[in-house]
């Protein structure tokens, strides 16, 4: 399996800043320690060049992020204060989302390490994101004629409005989110399907409205790939998540999003989206066990399970 990593370039944060740029360097750390590690291949992705960027994003956009242009304003909204570091750290995570999507063609399964960038919208950025990686992602996809209908599967417990946004009309892609109802963003953008969860949802009732919202698809959709925002922010411990999943509760959830790619023969992209608990190493966890998972799915289909 591969796994494209861009922790290696910093992304300059202020003293006390509330994101845990931390957690990339340790849950790389994390899966080099693992013992099924040898038979993993980790790489640096390549910085998504403009003419990817331009896919999704407006020109003017990614010109006034590329020259430092964006006003105090932006960099409020984003999250994140300009530098050059930062773009870059940006152009590579996105890199690693077309380089991740691009590998699964081939393997059934990839990921990327960082990504899950899904409020940033063509004209601008929100919530700690600036370009959307895996709409940039499929539009390389389909403009390589690699894929034709991307589905997202997003699980973050913020809602995706950004992919709702880039997706909306095209009945070529099809974005669902499954978040919390009570949290950012507090004004929605429709995605295809959207399932809003009341705060202290559970394990039962998550995994039961995933199972539903997984039919509603398959009976409306016919994907030829997917891009999964696993996102570690629905676990009860979150500072910012307010829903009720244990664990134990989102590796069922990783388990049955694989099981569902596998049963229709679907390549997954993954990536990692927020993840806010007190303590990193509850992150690092989560997103661990989502790549573990995923890596056993990827050994079954070496040994011809996955079908």
């Amino acid at each position: 399996m591969r796994l494209f990593y861009s922790d290696t370039f910093e992304l300059p944060l202020p003293p006390g800043h509330r994101f845990p740029m931390a957690k990339y360097g340790r849950l790389r750390q994390r899966v080099a320690e693992a013992n099924w590690a040898a038979s993993c291949k980790l790489e640096l992705p390549p910085a998504a060049s403009d003419a990817e960027l331009t896919l999704v994003h407006c020109s003017e956009y990614l010109r006034r992020v590329t020259a430092g242009d964006l006003s105090v304003l932006e960099q409020k909204r984003i999250g994140f204060p300009w530098s050059e570091k930062m773009v870059e750290r940006c152009r590579r995570s996105t890199g690693a989302s077309i380089a991740a999507s691009q590998a699964a063609i081939l393997d059934r399964v990839a990921v990327n390490m960082a990504g899950g960038t899904h409020h940033a919208l063509p004209d601008a950025g929100s919530g700690y994101c600036v370009f959307n990686d895996v709409a940039v992602a499929a539009r390389v996809l389909q403009q390589q004629r690699l894929a034709a209908r991307v589905l997202f599967i997003d699980l973050d417990v913020h809602q995706g409005n950004g992919t709702a946004a880039i997706t909306a009309g095209d009945p070529t892609l099809f974005s669902f989110s499954m978040h919390g109802d009570n949290n950012f963003p507090f004004r929605k953008t429709a995605s295809d399907l959207d399932v809003a969860l009341s705060d202290g949802t559970g394990d039962e009732d998550y995994l039961r409205a995933l199972q539903d919202s997984l039919s509603r698809i398959e009976a409306s959709f016919a994907a030829d790939f997917v891009f999964y925002v696993a996102g570690a922010d629905a676990w009860m411990g979150d500072r910012l998540g307010k829903l009720g999943v244990s664990k134990a509760g989102l590796k069922a959830r990783d388990e049955m999003v694989f099981d569902w790619c596998r049963s229709h023969r679907l390549p997954i992209s993954i990536c990692m989206a927020g993840g806010y608990a007190p303590d990193i190493e509850d992150i690092v966890d989560i997103h661990f066990q989502t790549i573990a998972t995923a890596f056993q799915y990827y050994e079954d289909s070496n040994s011809g399970k996955f079908r």
